[in-house]
């Protein structure tokens, strides 16, 4: 199973997407409703890698949209285990926004979701076991 540190690493999930006129507001950009899903499924990604346990979303916290996301752009989301506690985990969410023809590369929003680990009755669970 590894280390503590190294399951953290071992966990980190990266997805790419291409900002496509479907995904986009009446202003062109990325609905936000929209980066907030991409955000949690990335985030459910990586603690799922993390814990290999049934995981659910529990909350979020702060998402922080610093600039638009206009149509024509690559997104990559990047999810990285933050903290863990003793039955979940708080998973940090980044995007970064590239220009599709230049090397223009910048982070546009970020946010943490956390989730615990459930058993087969939806109830609470360690959400390690083993660790070395």
């Amino acid at each position: 199973m590894g280390t503590l540190e190294e399951r953290i690493l071992k966990s980190e999930t990266h997805i790419f997407k291409a900002v496509f006129p479907s995904t986009t507001n009446h202003y062109d950009t990325l609905f936000g409703g929209t980066a907030l899903h991409l955000m949690d499924e990335v985030a459910f990604i990586c603690a799922t890698r993390f814990s290999r346990k049934k995981v659910v979303t529990i909350s979020t916290g702060q998402i922080d949209f610093k600039k638009a996301i206009p149509a024509g752009t690559l997104i990559e989301l990047v999810a990285k285990v933050d903290s863990v506690g003793r039955t979940s985990c708080k998973i940090h969410v980044d995007i970064f926004m590239e220009q599709m023809y230049s090397e223009l590369r910048e982070t546009v929003v970020s946010g943490t979701f956390s989730f615990v680990a459930v058993d087969e009755n939806k109830k609470p669970t360690p959400i390690l076991d083993n660790l070395d």
